[in-house]
């Protein structure tokens, strides 16, 4: 059975076939973040903190830390800054650190710049998860020595020097190439997980059809976990995470073990929050201004005022109950407590907050 062991300094997470299905929290990444990436450049980490603490207490089990931000104002400064390679490798180093000193869930270092990957292993403690090699010579170069240097597994793209196909067989051919170049640097199969690249179904149709059967082949035949960009399926159409909801456990039932996407349904603003109470006192309805808006904002139908699991989240807990890797449905139990409590800490908490009512 194809085990894949990624790890911090005090927390093991196996990636498997029998195995509850890993997220990896995709959060931490300023691309397309311009807000995080004008905090990133003024070396403020507030954002990251708060979104790595937000991942892991809505089910992440693994955080991916994307290092690829642009840095406009001191790229003016200074043209050193519109290179990447001297951006990221401290960048990598500094959101590495900040992290693993919040959260005790491993690490999936990712990105394109070399630099930035090792400064990111050198940083990381335990086990961490490699993004990404892919098919490209130059890639398979520069990645797999890094991978056999630090014995850590790697996330394998399925695409090469012409791109990316839209030809599942020529995306399979890619993988089964990585897996065969690893080999030669002595890397095994359950140290690779395959990202067949998920295409938007919105734009090809079968794009589905094509995860799920490319997904048993490389079970079957190449013998090694896999994982994705899982909000890719749903690009450019409405209500994405119904269609999300539907796709992840789909994805699993065919075999897929892990996802990179977001499990934290966000947060209701103050602002709206506010505009609701408004509202409600135009009706003649007054709310008391000692009441925790966190508390009501759920009640009035508003949302949380905190992030919460997503229903992606929830589906994949539901897809680990189905697929019997939640033995007893224990996770899935854990996850339904009322008031979100989460094992022993939660239902203590619980018990707390009760005797304090009574009191």
């Amino acid at each position: 059975m194809t085990r894949t062991v990624v790890a911090s300094a005090t927390k093991e997470v196996v990636i498997g076939f029998d195995q509850p299905f890993c997220v990896i929290g995709e959060r931490i990444n300023p691309t397309g973040r311009k807000k995080l990436a004008a905090e990133l450049e003024m070396g403020d980490f507030s954002t990251v903190e708060k979104d790595a603490l937000e991942q892991v207490a809505c089910g992440a089990t693994v955080l991916d830390i994307n290092s690829g931000a642009v840095f406009s104002n001191k790229m003016a400064e200074d043209p050193r800054y519109a290179d990447n390679n001297f951006v990221e490798p401290p960048l990598m180093k500094e959101l590495v650190e900040r992290v693993q000193a919040l959260v005790d869930v491993p690490l999936c270092i990712d990105s394109s710049v070399p630099g930035a990957l090792e400064n990111g292993l050198q940083a990381a403690k335990g086990r961490p998860l490699l993004n990404s090699v892919t098919g490209e010579e130059e890639r398979l170069e520069l990645v797999l020595p890094l991978v056999k240097k630090y014995d850590v597994p790697v996330v394998a793209i399925s695409n090469d020097d012409t791109g990316i196909s839209e030809d599942p067989d020529v995306r399979f051919a890619v993988a089964k190439k990585i897996v065969e170049r690893a080999a030669d640097h002595g890397i095994k199969p359950h140290d690779i997980v395959v990202d067949p690249l998920v295409m938007p179904i919105g734009a090809m149709g079968t794009a589905g059809l094509q995860v799920f059967s490319l997904v048993r082949r490389l079970r079957e035949e190449l013998g090694v976990n896999t994982t994705c960009g899982a909000s890719n399926i749903s690009f450019g159409l409405p209500n994405r995470h119904g269609i999300n909801n539907a796709f992840l456990p789909m994805a699993a039932a065919a075999g897929m073990t892990s996802a990179i996407m977001n499990p934290v349904q966000l947060a209701t603003t103050r602002k709206k929050y506010d505009e609701h109470i408004a509202k409600l006192a135009e009706m003649g309805i007054i709310i008391p201004d000692d009441i925790d808006p966190a508390v009501l904002a759920p009640l009035l139908g508003v949302g949380h005022m905190t992030g919460t699991p997503s229903k992606e989240i929830e589906a994949i807990k539901a897809a680990d109950f189905l697929l019997n890797n939640d033995p007893s449905g224990a996770n899935w139990i854990r996850f339904n407590k009322p008031a979100g409590g989460e094992g022993e800490r939660g239902a203590r908490g619980d018990r707390e907050g009760r005797r304090r009512r009574r009191g």
